[in-house]
């Protein structure tokens, strides 16, 4: 059996580099075949020599892209790169900071023989992030839940069969967002308690804004149920504030619509075109 992991990064070489370390340990043992293809976000920082020894992993390779296009792009450019290039069984998308522990990898593989041909994600049960953060992605679980009817509590580390990836490149969400895409094509996952670990080196690059940007680009996966939900959301709120209207009461159709637009926005972001044609960004293809 054949598992190719894909490492998204921008510039974190030296974390790469450990955690590449680090699976190659993990995996000592398995009888399955691994390989890492590692999706270079046109870095700024030049590829140090890699002193690493790996004794396990099959091989590592890195594509180059010619234009930076952000994280859930480059796991899309990957996707799409294995699924006409390479031979593989299974892929799985992880984090190339540390924060996706590669100690869950055997867990992911272990769940083969009780999900066989699933899509197997990795739930999060514990974070590392401060209180703020926390609570911050906990609305956002709430908001989305609420307005799309979508409980998706796991990112993009996650274990997939080749059918599902086959899917995966067809559906035009998975340019913008991974988790909302799978959670869109795929009912019947399995999942796996998976532990948020503590980046190997430098702060977290999940921004207020970025975490932001990164609920929306979900919910407007969804955002046919969102205009319903929405609708549905006013009409019994309007029902309750009718005799008692003020700024503060009506703040939360603000909000609303611009959840809705900004959705929509981003929805635009789920170009079919662009996702077919993305193995034209990348430069080059080499192996460490």
């Amino acid at each position: 059996m054949k598992i190719k992991i894909l490492i998204p990064i921008y510039n974190d070489w030296q974390s790469v580099f450990k955690l590449l370390g680090n699976i190659d340990n993990v995996i000592n043992g398995l009888e399955q075949e691994i390989s890492v293809l590692i999706i270079n976000d046109a870095s700024t920082e030049p590829k140090p020599e890699a002193d690493i020894q790996l004794n396990n992993i099959k091989l590592v390779q890195v594509l180059n892209m010619k234009q930076n296009i952000g994280h859930a792009r480059c796991i899309a450019t990957g996707l799409k790169y294995i699924s006409e290039k390479e031979e593989f069984d299974y892929t799985i998308p992880m984090d190339g900071d540390g924060e996706d522990r590669p100690e869950e990898i055997k867990e992911f593989i272990d769940n083969f023989n009780y999900s066989p041909g699933k899509a197997i994600v990795g739930e999060r049960a514990k974070r590392s992030e401060g209180k703020l953060f926390k609570f911050l992605y906990n609305v956002h679980k709430i908001i989305t839940f609420t307005f799309t009817g979508q409980s998706i509590k796991f990112g993009n580390y996650t274990c997939l069969p080749k059918s599902v990836v086959a899917k995966m490149v067809n559906e035009k969400a998975t340019w913008s967002s991974f988790s909302g895409s799978l959670t869109k094509i795929i009912k019947d996952k399995t999942a796996i308690k998976s532990e948020r670990g503590k980046r190997y080196f430098g702060p977290s690059k999940m921004s207020f804004i970025n975490l932001l940007k990164h609920s929306i680009s979900i919910i407007a996966v969804f955002k046919t149920e969102l205009v319903i939900r929405s609708l549905i959301f006013l009409v019994i709120y309007l029902f309750l504030i009718h005799q008692n209207l003020s700024l503060i009461t009506l703040l939360p159709i603000l909000l609303l619509f611009v959840l809705n637009f900004s959705s929509f926005r981003i929805s635009k972001r789920e170009n079919m075109n662009e996702f077919s044609n993305c193995l034209n960004n990348i430069q080059k293809v080499e192996s460490l």
